[in-house]
């Protein structure tokens, strides 16, 4: 597994050992600093300086943004392909904030905080408007989007000591 590397005063621990369609994080300094791992990758999450952070990494939530539009990419990708769609390039802007409900198109109910995910999905290519249409349809149907759409439970629990 490539190494991560970054600027701190205490050595980070050795990679941890990961499953397959596992994931690790671990505390590699006492403020926000973290080792994202795969089993076969080791990255960096970090908040902004202005935050607290030493700013090495990308956010938790640019993390999530990145889980979403690299989905997104793949899926348009691969219909596209397999449609023999002519589709050149595919470019995948994603923006992350917090609003009120009542400032939203469409999300009626009561007035709380909702979190806004904007995405602007660039197509390049000799493209009908009816390929453009279907291909940002089939956007909207990657695994990513339909697990943050959908019900969504986290199990935590404690785990023993290692």
């Amino acid at each position: 597994m490539p190494g991560i590397s970054f600027e701190s005063e205490n050595p980070p621990a050795p990679a941890p050992v990961v499953g397959p369609r596992e994931v690790v994080v671990t505390e590699l300094d006492r403020k926000f600093m973290r080792g994202v791992y795969s089993e076969k990758h080791g990255y960096v999450a970090d908040e902004p300086v202005e935050y607290g952070g030493s700013g090495q990494g990308p956010t938790p939530y640019d993390l999530l943004l990145m889980s979403l539009g690299a989905c997104t990419s793949m899926t348009v990708r691969l219909y596209a392909r397999h449609k023999d769609i002519p589709l050149e390039d595919i470019v995948v802007r994603l923006t992350h904030k917090h609003v009120h409900e009542e400032d939203v198109e469409d999300c009626g109910g009561e007035d709380r905080r909702l979190d806004l995910i904007g995405m602007d999905i660039e197509l390049k290519g000799e493209l009908t408007e009816a390929q453009r249409a279907r291909l940002l349809e089939i956007a909207g149907n990657c695994p990513v989007h339909r697990t943050l759409k959908g019900e969504l439970a986290i199990q935590s629990r404690l785990a023993e000591p290692g």
